[in-house]
């Protein structure tokens, strides 16, 4: 009867007509606030805030895409939520038709394609592609034999959008010179929790002969984040169509960041960058470009791109957190070992003098 009232209340109003609960041309909406405790409800709220509903969330598919429940996943597997916010920092439509170059386990597939849009995707990693890496879940022994990306599309009824997933070293690019894309999403590898490779070797003239072509795996060498951001900015102001979106992280350390240091290209606008922390010293930054001219024949070819690679200082400073930690160790123990005998000397003094 109270929300009845309350409703009948804003009969005020100059809106007319009949009453629709489904399907509504305007929806209103009004919200009591009676603070966060749960003990001590007020009789009356702090605050009422009353208007038009403009727009609806989408928070359910947070529960929907949950790592906990997904087919297939892996240790590099990215949080939902932060798909999510790529895919909208894409502005994806449906219909669209957007490339993950990097793409792992797949996540960020799985995130674009509940938008409407078609799907493609590739990465280095045969094993994984197939699904024959270690499992990450820690009661699971094996996989299952049909665990793989296109299994993961298939649990969320995504089947029609997912085109393919490729084998590829995105450090030679396969695509024709007329392909566009309508975004490029991806988190690249930073050589942390997974290797950085390329198709290669530091033989000199080396050959492989006919007798082995067949069976031949070829060799990989590492292939930098300064190496990787360059490709892949040339790749977007080749392969993204005009006023395309490339969304990326960047790993940076925070006391050396500047907006210097991210990657730069002269067809691609920077037009958001925010920051997620990863440690003290560690964030990554979400950066969101715009093509905003096609590329000429000097500009596919930028040999230095000035990035700054974040895996060699992060190994570095990890070893010297760790000699500082190990030595704060050894000065507690050293302390805790010297009260020990200190006490024990005293007790044994205490005890001398009673007798």
């Amino acid at each position: 009867m109270q929300k009845v009232a309350k409703l009948e209340a804003f009969d005020y109003l100059p809106i007319r007509g009949p009453v629709k609960l489904k399907g509504p041309d305007v929806g209103l909406q009004y919200i009591e606030f009676y603070g966060t405790r749960a003990v001590k409800i007020p009789t009356t709220p702090y605050e009422v805030f009353f208007g038009r509903n403009v727009a609806s969330g989408l928070r359910q598919l947070l529960k929907k895409l949950s790592l906990k429940t997904r087919k297939f996943i892996g240790n590099t597997s990215m949080d939902p939520q932060l798909s999510l916010l790529m895919a909208n920092q894409a502005q994806v439509n449906s219909g669209s038709i957007i490339l993950d170059p990097f793409v792992g386990y797949g996540s960020l597939l799985v995130a674009v394609a509940e938008f409407g849009v078609y799907v493609f995707g590739s990465d280095i990693d045969y094993l994984m592609l197939h699904g024959k890496t270690k499992p990450t879940r820690i009661k699971q022994q094996k996989r299952a034999k049909d665990e793989s990306i296109k299994a993961n599309m298939k649990q969320y009824n995504l089947s029609h959008k997912y085109i393919d997933v490729l084998i590829n070293d995105f450090s030679l690019s396969f695509w024709r010179d007329s392909m566009e894309f309508d975004a490029i999403i991806t988190d690249p590898p930073y050589g942390i929790r997974e290797a950085t490779e390329r198709v290669g070797t530091e033989k000199q003239n080396y050959i492989v002969s006919d007798e082995h072509l067949p069976t031949h795996v070829p060799a990989k060498i590492e292939y930098g984040i300064p190496s990787i951001y360059r490709d892949l900015l040339i790749f977007a102001s080749k392969h993204l169509r005009l006023e395309g979106r490339l969304v990326c992280w960047f790993p940076v350390f925070r006391e050396d960041y500047t907006e210097k240091c991210l990657p730069r290209h002269p067809c691609l606008t920077l037009i958001a960058n925010s920051e997620q922390p990863l440690s003290k010293v560690t964030s990554r930054r979400l950066l969101t470009y715009k093509k905003v001219k096609r590329s000429s024949v000097d500009e596919l070819n930028i040999k230095d791109a000035n990035i700054q690679d974040f895996r060699d200082k992060y190994f570095v400073v990890r070893e010297e957190c760790r000699r500082v930690k190990r030595q704060k160790e050894a000065a507690l123990r050293k302390y805790f070992t010297y009260s020990m005998v200190e006490h024990r000397t005293y007790n044994k003094a205490s005890l001398s003098l009673k007798m």
